[in-house]
């Protein structure tokens, strides 16, 4: 039963203000599940298992699958289809405000999501920036989000840096709407993230690293001595002298910089900043 005549069963609709839009075609479904690559000694966190389509095919490959869902009014249909599946986990509650490691209990997981678009950004953060971070990431995005996320020098934001910065990250899929319903106005993406074991380039810490890159995009359509003067309160002055002793043009803009630039502007800063 596809996801329409589920949520009609049951006498619900989808939620707009949740982004609400189930995958419900199989051999996408079955797709994005070997791409996690998972064995009988997986454990899968799941975001936004919806239906509970995507969680079915899991729970067939995995060990153990933990999914989180937000919507509540989801359980009965959730109970109803994974009744089968002892192996699984559904946990109501806000991604977000979820405590990983407490809910995975330990060991390697690999994240498998269809994500609301409006929140994507701030799921991943949450993510990747934990201390207790997944092995893998299998997410479904807007096209758009996936593409800003694998960006290259000259088009580079702070979400490419930081999806860069903790995980090989590439687009290995592209979705379109009507694989979904309710049938979303935008094409969708895969993406298929390995984290790192350490990060690929060097910086004294993640804090201070992220600090630097926020301050430099702060005011993006600026030449970098600007906005970094602004956003590290140190003045154009100061920011252009740290940019040439990190061998940068102060007169470039952030979107330029590669992820090598970034940590050595970090380095220097270190160096003069006493915080």
């Amino acid at each position: 039963m596809n996801p329409k005549e589920l949520l009609e069963q049951h006498d619900l609709l989808p939620r707009k203000s949740l982004g609400q839009n189930f995958l419900h075609d199989p051999n996408a479904l079955e797709k994005i599940a070997s791409l996690a690559e998972l064995t009988r000694e997986t454990t899968v966190l799941e975001i936004g298992p919806g239906t509970g389509t995507l969680t079915e095919v899991l729970a067939q490959q995995a060990k153990r699958v933990i999914a989180v869902e937000l919507d509540e009014r989801l359980r009965p249909i959730l109970e109803q289809r994974l009744e089968a599946y002892p192996n699984v986990e559904v946990i109501y509650q806000d991604i977000l405000a979820t405590d990983t490691a407490a809910l995975i209990g330990g060991g390697d997981y690999v994240v498998v999501a269809n994500v609301p678009y409006y929140i994507t950004s701030a799921i991943l953060r949450h993510l990747l920036e934990s201390s207790y971070r997944p092995s893998r990431l299998i997410v479904t995005m807007q096209l758009e989000v996936a593409e800003r996320l694998v960006a290259k020098p000259g088009d580079m934001g702070v979400l490419s840096v930081s999806a860069q910065f903790y995980a090989q990250t590439r687009i290995v899929m592209r979705l379109k709407p009507g694989i979904f319903w309710p049938r979303p106005e935008v094409d969708s993406a895969v993406v298929r993230m390995e984290t790192f074991a350490t990060p690929p380039v060097s910086v004294p810490s993640e804090t201070l690293f992220f600090r630097v890159v926020r301050a430099g995009f702060s005011q993006k359509r600026k030449q970098l001595k600007n906005s970094l003067g602004d956003g590290l309160h140190i003045g154009t002055a100061a920011a252009g002298s740290l940019l040439e002793e990190a061998g940068i043009d102060p007169r470039r803009r952030p979107e330029t910089l590669t992820l090598e630039e970034w940590a050595a502007l970090t380095r220097q800063y270190a160096e003069t900043d006493p915080g």
